[in-house]
């Protein structure tokens, strides 16, 4: 489970399917393609929990786990993460040192003793100082 601020609203909330691959031009970033070699399904499910001031806290869920699957997903359909140099604004946003992207919480089964393993993760202290100024709509 993932929270991220992003641009814009995406509306309440849904799941994003699409196919993800490597850009023939640029081999680090991954790019909604057409069917094909190397072309891989890509799913996760989203949940806005609050909008304001033109951006949108959102709670995501992956279903497959893609190279750069949620910030190609978000800013395929026109909402990138807040601090997204790569999929959105080029330019940093400042009181961000990355991306307004954090795992909160992580379940999978152990793989020697087949058991639910789930790990949790605090939102580090400038993504909350992100949330805190939106709260405030500044």
């Amino acid at each position: 489970t993932y929270l991220a601020v992003v641009r814009g609203d995406p509306g309440h909330s849904g799941t994003w399917r699409d196919l993800l691959g490597r850009d023939p031009v640029r081999r680090r970033t991954v790019v909604a393609q057409e069917p094909g070699p190397d072309v891989r399904p890509a799913e996760l499910d989203f949940q806005r929990l609050a909008s304001r001031d033109g951006l949108s806290l959102v709670r995501i869920t992956l279903h497959t786990g893609r190279t750069h699957q949620i910030r190609v997903h978000l800013a395929h359909i026109g909402h990138p993460i807040l601090g997204d140099t790569v999929y959105g604004a080029k330019k940093p946003v400042p009181g961000l040192t990355g991306q307004c992207l954090h795992a909160v919480g992580l379940r999978f089964l152990h793989p020697r003793t087949g058991e639910p393993v789930e790990l949790t993760c605090p939102l580090p202290e400038e993504f909350v100082r992100m949330l805190d100024k939106l709260r405030r709509g500044s």
